[in-house]
C-alpha cells in the first residue's frame, strides 16, 4: 500500500502550487458537482458531498464557489457542460500499473490527451480492465501525528478498519468503501486530526522496478495530475524513500 501513501505525500507537498495555478479549485468544484449530482445537494444526507465540501474548505475555496458547484450538480444552474466520470488504465515504465480518474465534458478530447501524456511519459494507454484487476477500492482515512498509532488502529477495528500502515508521521487506515463514514466518525470521536478521508484504488500487490523506472513513472503520474480533467491518479508502484528523494532531485 506504500504506493498510495507515498504518492499522497508527494501531492501534499505540491498542493500550494496547484492552488496558485487555480487547478485545485477546478478539481474540487467538479468533485462537489459530481457528488451533488449523484446524491443530492444536502451534505447532511450525502456523505460524499460532505467530504468534497470539507476538502474544498480545507483549500480555502470561496463559499460562493462551493455553493455554485452544488447548484450545478443538482441542476439548479445549467452553466457548463455535462460532466462524465471515466477511468483510464495504462502502464508506466517497467510495466507499472496506472489508473487515472477523470471528469470530462468531452471524452474524445480527453482520451486523446491522456494517451499523448502516457506516450510522452514513456508509458502506454491500455484497454479497459487491463490493470484495474490489480487494484481494489478502499476507504482510506489518513491521520497525521497520531499518538501510539498501532494502538489507535487496533481500537478502530470495530469501526470498520481492516488494515493500516504507519508511514513516517502519517497513519493510514483502510476499510471497505461502505465503512468509510463510520470509520471517519470514529476517528473524529477520538479527537484525532485526519488529513484525508477518501475512496481510493489500492494495489493488491505493489510492483517493484528499478529506481530509474520508478522515477519515470512518478513523472508520468505528475504530468497526468496536471491535466485539467484528471481528478486522481493511482499506481501499484512500490515507492521507496530513496525513489522519492530522486524524484524531488530530478524536479529541482
Amino acid at each position: 500500500m506504500s504506493g498510495h501513501s507515498k504518492w499522497a505525500q508527494i501531492k501534499r507537498k505540491k498542493g500550494v502550487a496547484d492552488v496558485k495555478r487555480g487547478q485545485m479549485f477546478t478539481r474540487l468544484g467538479r468533485e462537489i458537482m459530481l457528488a451533488a449530482r449523484e446524491g443530492g445537494g444536502d451534505p447532511n444526507s450525502n456523505f460524499a458531498l460532505r467530504l468534497a465540501i470539507e476538502k474544498a474548505r480545507g483549500q480555502n475555496m470561496p463559499k460562493e464557489n462551493i455553493e455554485r458547484a452544488i447548484k450545478r450538480g443538482t441542476g439548479e444552474l445549467s452553466e457548463g457542460g455535462q460532466l462524465e466520470e471515466m477511468t483510464y488504465e495504462g502502464y508506466g515504465a517497467g510495466g507499472t500499473a496506472v489508473l487515472v480518474q477523470v471528469l470530462t465534458d468531452n471524452r474524445n478530447r480527453t482520451a486523446s490527451e491522456i494517451r499523448h501524456l502516457f506516450t510522452r511519459g514513456g508509458g502506454n494507454l491500455a484497454a479497459a480492465n487491463a490493470v484495474a484487476w490489480m487494484f481494489e477500492k478502499k476507504g482510506v482515512v489518513t491521520i497525521e501525528n497520531a499518538k501510539k498509532p498501532d494502538d489507535l488502529a487496533l481500537e478502530l477495528i470495530d469501526a470498520g478498519a481492516e488494515d493500516y500502515k504507519v508511514d513516517g508521521k502519517f497513519l493510514e487506515l483502510y476499510c471497505a468503501p461502505e465503512n468509510l463514514k463510520s470509520l471517519r466518525d470514529a476517528v473524529e470521536k477520538r479527537k484525532s486530526a485526519f488529513t484525508a478521508a477518501e475512496l481510493a484504488w489500492i494495489a493488491k500487490n505493489p510492483a517493484q522496478v528499478t529506481d530509474e523506472q520508478a522515477v519515470s513513472t512518478l513523472k508520468l503520474m505528475e504530468s497526468l495530475e496536471e491535466h485539467d480533467d484528471v481528478q486522481k491518479v493511482f499506481t501499484n508502484l512500490d515507492i521507496s524513500d530513496a525513489v522519492m528523494a530522486k524524484f524531488e532531485t530530478a524536479k529541482a
